[in-house]
Protein backbone atom coordinates (compact mmCIF):
# COMPACT_ATOMS: atom_id res chain seq x y z
CA UNK A 1 0.00 0.00 0.00
CA UNK A 2 0.99 3.41 -0.93
CA UNK A 3 1.57 6.28 1.88
CA UNK A 4 -1.22 8.45 2.51
CA UNK A 5 -2.08 11.62 0.62
CA UNK A 6 -1.15 15.31 0.97
CA UNK A 7 -2.90 16.36 4.07
CA UNK A 8 -4.53 19.14 1.62
CA UNK A 9 -6.31 16.51 -0.28
CA UNK A 10 -9.32 15.99 0.62
CA UNK A 11 -10.12 12.75 -1.51
CA UNK A 12 -7.06 11.31 -3.45
CA UNK A 13 -7.63 8.16 -5.78
CA UNK A 14 -5.04 6.22 -7.85
CA UNK A 15 -5.42 3.60 -10.54
CA UNK A 16 -9.18 2.81 -10.24
CA UNK A 17 -10.97 0.17 -11.51
CA UNK A 18 -14.18 -0.42 -11.50
CA UNK A 19 -16.78 -2.51 -14.06
CA UNK A 20 -20.41 -3.67 -13.88
CA UNK A 21 -21.15 -6.91 -14.69
CA UNK A 22 -17.74 -7.76 -16.92
CA UNK A 23 -18.65 -3.82 -18.71
CA UNK A 24 -15.66 -1.43 -17.62
CA UNK A 25 -17.06 1.88 -16.21
CA UNK A 26 -13.53 2.79 -14.61
CA UNK A 27 -9.97 2.39 -16.44
CA UNK A 28 -7.42 3.14 -14.36
CA UNK A 29 -8.17 6.83 -12.49
CA UNK A 30 -6.30 9.05 -10.86
CA UNK A 31 -7.38 12.20 -9.17
CA UNK A 32 -6.86 14.49 -6.32
CA UNK A 33 -9.70 16.97 -4.70
CA UNK A 34 -8.51 19.85 -2.77
CA UNK A 35 -10.25 20.98 0.47
CA UNK A 36 -12.79 22.91 -0.17
CA UNK A 37 -12.64 22.37 -4.29
CA UNK A 38 -15.51 22.57 -6.40
CA UNK A 39 -14.95 20.12 -8.78
CA UNK A 40 -17.43 19.27 -11.83
CA UNK A 41 -16.59 16.07 -12.99
CA UNK A 42 -18.51 16.17 -17.13
CA UNK A 43 -18.36 14.02 -19.97
CA UNK A 44 -20.87 11.92 -22.32
CA UNK A 45 -23.21 9.01 -20.46
CA UNK A 46 -21.81 5.93 -20.03
CA UNK A 47 -18.49 7.81 -19.26
CA UNK A 48 -18.04 6.77 -15.72
CA UNK A 49 -18.91 9.96 -13.97
CA UNK A 50 -21.54 8.06 -11.77
CA UNK A 51 -19.49 5.23 -10.94
CA UNK A 52 -16.55 7.76 -10.30
CA UNK A 53 -19.15 9.68 -7.50
CA UNK A 54 -19.99 6.13 -5.92
CA UNK A 55 -16.33 4.92 -5.48
CA UNK A 56 -15.00 8.18 -3.77
CA UNK A 57 -17.85 8.10 -1.80
CA UNK A 58 -17.68 4.62 -0.37
CA UNK A 59 -20.67 3.77 -2.24
CA UNK A 60 -19.23 1.20 -4.67
CA UNK A 61 -16.12 -1.06 -3.64
CA UNK A 62 -13.57 -0.57 -6.59
CA UNK A 63 -11.92 -3.74 -8.06
CA UNK A 64 -8.65 -2.01 -7.84
CA UNK A 65 -6.79 1.17 -6.98
CA UNK A 66 -6.69 3.35 -3.94
CA UNK A 67 -9.18 5.85 -2.29
CA UNK A 68 -8.62 7.97 0.37
CA UNK A 69 -10.49 10.34 2.28
CA UNK A 70 -7.88 12.49 3.97
CA UNK A 71 -5.46 9.86 5.40
CA UNK A 72 -8.11 7.34 5.71
CA UNK A 73 -7.83 4.61 3.28
CA UNK A 74 -11.38 4.38 1.96
CA UNK A 75 -10.83 1.12 -0.50
CA UNK A 76 -9.72 -0.98 2.68
CA UNK A 77 -13.17 -0.28 4.41
CA UNK A 78 -15.76 -3.16 4.72
CA UNK A 79 -19.37 -2.09 4.23
CA UNK A 80 -20.33 -1.21 7.69
CA UNK A 81 -16.73 1.26 7.59
CA UNK A 82 -18.12 2.70 4.23
CA UNK A 83 -21.89 3.46 5.92
CA UNK A 84 -20.39 5.25 8.64
CA UNK A 85 -18.15 7.28 6.54
CA UNK A 86 -21.14 8.19 4.49
CA UNK A 87 -23.14 8.53 7.30
CA UNK A 88 -21.09 11.01 8.97
CA UNK A 89 -18.80 12.96 6.74
CA UNK A 90 -20.53 12.69 3.23
CA UNK A 91 -23.57 13.76 1.55
CA UNK A 92 -25.16 12.42 -1.47
CA UNK A 93 -27.76 14.20 -4.09
CA UNK A 94 -28.60 11.96 -6.97
CA UNK A 95 -30.70 12.75 -10.23
CA UNK A 96 -34.02 11.46 -8.17
CA UNK A 97 -35.07 13.09 -4.60
CA UNK A 98 -36.08 10.01 -3.14
CA UNK A 99 -36.90 11.42 -0.38
CA UNK A 100 -39.17 9.30 2.41
CA UNK A 101 -42.80 9.67 1.48
CA UNK A 102 -44.66 9.65 4.63
CA UNK A 103 -42.37 12.20 6.24
CA UNK A 104 -42.68 16.16 5.40
CA UNK A 105 -40.01 18.16 3.91
CA UNK A 106 -38.54 19.47 7.21
CA UNK A 107 -38.81 16.29 8.80
CA UNK A 108 -36.80 14.72 5.39
CA UNK A 109 -34.47 17.82 6.02
CA UNK A 110 -33.98 17.00 9.36
CA UNK A 111 -33.46 13.32 8.83
CA UNK A 112 -29.89 12.83 8.44
CA UNK A 113 -28.85 15.18 11.53
CA UNK A 114 -31.56 13.33 13.94
CA UNK A 115 -29.95 9.95 12.44
CA UNK A 116 -26.61 11.92 13.78
CA UNK A 117 -27.99 12.21 16.94
CA UNK A 118 -28.72 16.22 16.90
CA UNK A 119 -31.52 17.21 19.30
CA UNK A 120 -34.80 17.83 17.80
CA UNK A 121 -34.85 21.74 17.98
CA UNK A 122 -31.23 21.90 16.14
CA UNK A 123 -32.04 19.85 13.66
CA UNK A 124 -35.40 21.28 12.50
CA UNK A 125 -34.09 24.75 13.08
CA UNK A 126 -31.07 23.46 10.52
CA UNK A 127 -33.78 22.26 7.98
CA UNK A 128 -35.51 25.19 7.82
CA UNK A 129 -32.59 27.29 7.19
CA UNK A 130 -32.03 25.14 4.34
CA UNK A 131 -35.64 25.21 3.00
CA UNK A 132 -35.40 28.94 2.94
CA UNK A 133 -32.52 28.85 1.36
CA UNK A 134 -33.47 26.51 -1.49
CA UNK A 135 -37.05 28.28 -1.63
CA UNK A 136 -39.20 25.86 -0.64
CA UNK A 137 -39.71 27.39 2.96
CA UNK A 138 -43.53 26.64 1.87
CA UNK A 139 -43.52 23.47 1.80
CA UNK A 140 -42.28 22.10 5.16
CA UNK A 141 -44.76 20.79 6.26
CA UNK A 142 -46.05 18.71 2.86
CA UNK A 143 -45.09 15.35 2.29
CA UNK A 144 -43.32 14.23 -1.08
CA UNK A 145 -46.66 13.42 -2.80
CA UNK A 146 -47.69 16.50 -2.47
CA UNK A 147 -44.92 18.21 -4.15
CA UNK A 148 -43.56 18.96 -7.85
CA UNK A 149 -40.53 17.22 -9.14
CA UNK A 150 -38.54 20.51 -9.12
CA UNK A 151 -39.86 21.11 -5.27
CA UNK A 152 -38.88 17.51 -4.32
CA UNK A 153 -35.35 17.74 -5.86
CA UNK A 154 -34.63 21.09 -4.08
CA UNK A 155 -35.63 19.44 -0.33
CA UNK A 156 -32.84 16.58 -1.28
CA UNK A 157 -29.93 19.44 -1.65
CA UNK A 158 -31.45 21.40 1.52
CA UNK A 159 -31.08 17.36 3.27
CA UNK A 160 -28.13 16.88 1.74
CA UNK A 161 -26.40 20.21 3.14
CA UNK A 162 -27.97 20.67 6.81
CA UNK A 163 -25.27 18.07 8.40
CA UNK A 164 -22.57 20.01 6.53
CA UNK A 165 -20.92 17.60 5.42
CA UNK A 166 -17.02 17.78 4.92
CA UNK A 167 -18.00 16.22 0.88
CA UNK A 168 -21.58 16.55 -1.14
CA UNK A 169 -21.15 14.80 -4.00
CA UNK A 170 -24.05 15.46 -6.36
CA UNK A 171 -25.00 13.02 -9.56
CA UNK A 172 -26.53 15.38 -11.91
CA UNK A 173 -28.98 16.97 -9.52
CA UNK A 174 -30.29 19.27 -12.02
CA UNK A 175 -31.34 16.81 -14.36
CA UNK A 176 -35.26 16.85 -13.90
CA UNK A 177 -35.16 20.53 -13.15
CA UNK A 178 -35.71 23.06 -15.83
CA UNK A 179 -32.98 25.28 -16.85
CA UNK A 180 -33.41 28.16 -15.55
CA UNK A 181 -34.32 25.91 -11.61
CA UNK A 182 -31.11 23.33 -12.71
CA UNK A 183 -29.09 26.72 -13.08
CA UNK A 184 -30.28 28.46 -9.50
CA UNK A 185 -30.13 25.19 -7.79
CA UNK A 186 -26.48 24.49 -9.22
CA UNK A 187 -25.84 28.12 -8.04
CA UNK A 188 -26.93 27.12 -4.41
CA UNK A 189 -25.05 24.30 -4.07
CA UNK A 190 -21.31 25.70 -4.95
CA UNK A 191 -22.49 29.03 -2.92
CA UNK A 192 -22.80 26.70 0.02
CA UNK A 193 -19.85 25.02 -0.87
CA UNK A 194 -17.91 28.09 -0.72
CA UNK A 195 -19.65 29.47 1.66
CA UNK A 196 -19.23 26.36 4.38
CA UNK A 197 -16.18 25.29 3.31
CA UNK A 198 -17.75 22.12 1.58
CA UNK A 199 -16.00 19.97 -0.86
CA UNK A 200 -18.46 19.80 -3.73
CA UNK A 201 -18.11 16.86 -6.80
CA UNK A 202 -20.68 17.07 -9.70
CA UNK A 203 -20.91 14.97 -11.98
CA UNK A 204 -22.74 16.19 -15.37
CA UNK A 205 -23.03 15.45 -18.87
CA UNK A 206 -24.32 18.98 -19.50
CA UNK A 207 -21.45 21.24 -20.18
CA UNK A 208 -22.93 24.56 -18.60
CA UNK A 209 -23.00 23.65 -14.88
CA UNK A 210 -19.41 23.33 -14.95
CA UNK A 211 -19.26 26.66 -15.18
CA UNK A 212 -19.97 26.94 -11.36
CA UNK A 213 -16.72 25.05 -10.80
CA UNK A 214 -13.23 26.18 -10.26
CA UNK A 215 -11.96 22.85 -11.81
CA UNK A 216 -13.44 20.67 -14.64
CA UNK A 217 -12.27 17.14 -15.27
CA UNK A 218 -13.79 15.14 -18.26
CA UNK A 219 -14.03 11.68 -18.56
CA UNK A 220 -14.45 9.66 -21.57
CA UNK A 221 -14.80 5.86 -21.94
CA UNK A 222 -13.40 5.43 -18.27
CA UNK A 223 -10.59 7.65 -18.56
CA UNK A 224 -9.52 11.08 -17.93
CA UNK A 225 -9.80 12.49 -21.10
CA UNK A 226 -8.80 16.53 -19.54
CA UNK A 227 -8.92 18.72 -17.01
CA UNK A 228 -9.30 22.57 -16.20
CA UNK A 229 -9.70 25.29 -14.78
CA UNK A 230 -13.14 27.17 -15.33
CA UNK A 231 -14.01 30.68 -15.66
CA UNK A 232 -16.06 30.58 -12.37
CA UNK A 233 -12.74 29.23 -10.71
CA UNK A 234 -10.43 31.30 -12.10
CA UNK A 235 -12.77 34.74 -10.83
CA UNK A 236 -12.79 32.98 -7.08
CA UNK A 237 -9.35 32.84 -6.89
CA UNK A 238 -8.87 29.25 -7.27
CA UNK A 239 -6.44 27.65 -9.41
CA UNK A 240 -5.96 23.66 -10.72
CA UNK A 241 -2.69 22.65 -8.32
CA UNK A 242 0.18 21.70 -10.93
CA UNK A 243 1.90 19.32 -8.11
CA UNK A 244 1.56 16.22 -7.50
CA UNK A 245 -1.50 16.81 -4.93
CA UNK A 246 -3.49 19.05 -7.35
CA UNK A 247 -3.30 17.36 -10.53
CA UNK A 248 -5.18 14.92 -12.25
CA UNK A 249 -3.09 11.79 -13.28
CA UNK A 250 -4.08 9.50 -15.70
CA UNK A 251 -3.50 5.87 -15.56
CA UNK A 252 -3.58 3.04 -18.34
CA UNK A 253 -6.71 0.62 -17.93
CA UNK A 254 -5.29 -2.89 -17.66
Amino acid sequence: MSAAPPDNDVLWARGIVKSHHGTPALRGVSLAVREGEVLAVTGPRGSGKSTLLGCLSAQLPVDEGEVWFHSAPVHTLGRTGREKLRRERFGWVGSEPHLVPELTARENTALPLLLAGTGHRAAYTAAAEWLERLDVADCAKRRPAELTQAQRQRIAVARALAPLPRVVFADDPGAPLHREEREQVLRILASAARSHDLTLLLATHDPEPAGQADRTLTLVDGRIAGTSTTPAGTADGRTAGSTASGSTAVTAAR
